[in-house]
């Protein structure tokens, strides 16, 4: 755990998660000390954690670099039989050598549940009567698992782009790659305006067609890196697209990099999927994408990892946190990876959902509108329910 004191009189704590799953709450609020606002800092002691597996929580450990390198490169739209078995190898081979790296008792009890009964001795722990969280993405997981586990210890919860907890993976990742083809219409409309965009056609159908060409053209030779020896394929020109999809901000960087990657040159595209992947300068991986599989397996076993060598302890369910305190959803209309469909169903299931809408692109939205900003900081300040509401970006 992590602790930002609060700079005022102090009303408490707020935990966050900042999602993955996989993702280390300890760094990531080393990093961004503002990502909660003044406001609420003032009041409250920000606390962030590492979940079970992940980062300083005895994390879960499977591959080294290269074989991580070649992993995360198998080619995701095999075009024969040879192709699809060797993506079963590697599959084989992640799930063993996570088994001989990790062991079986730590794999057992990486999941959501347990994560959620952590988080109950963490709130007590604190010193917390009730709970005041603020999780993002997959955060919204394991806040709602909390709350319906644990709904009278919920003091004020945000779950921002939000999961649909009663949907298994086969559905959530149909409705995952709508939202990353409506963010990707997105950032084409928004590229045509700009200089150095690197299509040519000036229509989102032609620009998509652009692009297919492109990753076909990935997958029958690899474009140029000229970084190091790794070849930049199908997989990494995806991914890096995927990626930069999350954050506007990102936006300006994929176009210089698709500017190159159409003349053949990938490097920038690699390097884009390398943040998004954890791989640092150094060629080392974080252990956020071991952690990731690692956790999804033992929450949805029955989709992602049929090789996995540990049982799954989870499986789709509607939450109702029957007799907890309003709980704040937060959707945004073109969120690629957590769509607002799902953040429009887990508020309907809740016995208290409370749905904020934010008219926006990007994944998540606290800390990038000050309209819908004001909401949630009032309501974690005083855990009075806002108005349910849309605000634009």
């Amino acid at each position: 755990m992590i602790r930002l004191p609060a700079t005022g009189k102090k009303l408490g704590s707020i935990v966050l998660n900042f999602g993955g799953p996989g993702a280390s709450g300890v760094e990531s609020l080393r990093q961004s000390h503002g990502t909660v606002d003044a406001a609420v800092r003032q009041h409250f002691d920000v606390v962030s954690f590492d979940p079970r597996g992940v980062g300083g929580s005895s994390p879960v450990h499977c591959m080294g670099t290269l074989d991580l390198d070649a992993y995360l490169a198998i080619d995701p739209t095999p075009n024969n039989r040879k192709e699809e078995k060797q993506a079963e190898r590697w599959d084989r081979t992640f799930a063993k050598n996570c088994l001989v790296h990790s062991g079986k008792k730590l794999l057992a009890h990486v999941g959501t549940v347990d994560a959620a009964r952590d988080m109950d001795v963490m709130r007590a722990a604190l010193g917390d009567t009730g709970l005041t969280y603020l999780g993002f993405s997959y955060g919204t997981y394991l806040g709602s698992m909390y709350a319906d586990m644990f709904p009278k210890n919920v003091r004020a919860m945000v779950l921002d782009g939000a999961e649909d907890p009663s949907q298994d993976m086969e559905s959530f990742s149909a409705d995952q790659d709508r939202g990353f083809q409506v963010a990707k219409e997105s950032f084409l409309r928004n590229c045509f305006k700009e200089k150095n965009c690197p299509f040519r056609s000036r229509t989102v159908e032609g620009a998509l067609k652009e692009l297919d060409k492109l990753y076909n053209r990935a997958d029958k030779a690899p474009l140029r890196n000229t970084r190091d020896a790794r070849q930049v394929n199908e997989a990494i020109v995806r991914s890096a697209v995927d990626f930069s999809m999350y954050q506007t901000s990102s936006w300006p960087l994929l176009r210089k990099a698709l500017v190159d990657a159409f003349k053949g040159d990938g490097t920038k595209l690699l390097q884009l999927n390398d943040v998004g992947n954890g791989r640092r300068s150094d060629g080392t991986y974080d252990n956020d994408f071991e952690a990731l599989m690692a956790i999804n397996c033992v929450d949805h076993p029955e989709d992602p990892c049929p090789y996995w060598p540990v049982k799954g302890t989870h499986y789709p369910k509607k939450v109702r946190a029957a007799g907890s305190p309003p709980i704040v959803v937060v959707g945004t209309t073109r969120d690629p990876a957590t769509p607002y469909k799902l953040a429009q169903a887990l508020a309907k299931q809740l016995e208290h959902g409370v749905l904020l809408t934010n008219d926006a692109d990007g994944h998540t939205a606290y800390g990038g509108n000050k309209c819908l900003d004001s909401q949630i900081d009032g309501y974690l300040i005083t855990a009075k329910t806002p108005q349910q509401n849309t605000c634009k970006a």
